[in-house]
């Protein structure tokens, strides 16, 4: 799937083209460069998923925990890990195997951990407005 977000009106419309097209698929991941809008997407997921507490990133913390209406929510951010173990030992096991949703942000400094099928949204910045969205199913169904 692939669609062209026009400026942060286009948001809501998007966030649910990604819930839709995730269906019963929990873990999500997000390429983009830095400054892309992942984040922004992010928090957009998460109020079209009924959250209601404030979503930011988890960039010192690694992972965020919201409350949805379909359960927990867990929002990560790789970017300044060091060492694949400090994975480990936020116990990413327990988060990405736990059947509720995982937003994550800068998989590729976990690529070996991530689960075998997940969904990969990959944004590209066009303009300072525009975004390109992608998304597919990674992995054998």
């Amino acid at each position: 799937m692939q669609l062209v977000i026009q400026d942060l009106n286009g948001l809501s419309a998007a966030a649910e083209a990604v819930l839709s097209f995730a269906g019963d698929h929990r873990i999500i991941i997000f390429d983009g460069e830095m400054g892309a809008g992942k984040t922004t997407l992010i928090k957009a997921i998460c109020a079209a998923s009924g959250v209601t507490d404030v979503v930011s990133s988890p960039t010192f913390s690694i992972v965020n925990e919201y409350e949805s209406p379909g359960g927990p929510i867990y929002h990560f951010d790789f970017y300044r890990i060091k060492d694949i173990r400090e994975a480990y030992d936020i116990g990413y096991e327990e988060y990405f195997y736990s059947g509720n949703t995982c937003l994550i942000e800068w998989p590729e400094r976990v690529e070996e951990l991530l689960p075998e099928i997940y969904i990969r949204v990959q944004l590209v910045a066009d303009t300072p407005d525009q975004r390109t969205l992608t998304c597919s199913l990674t992995g054998n169904i």
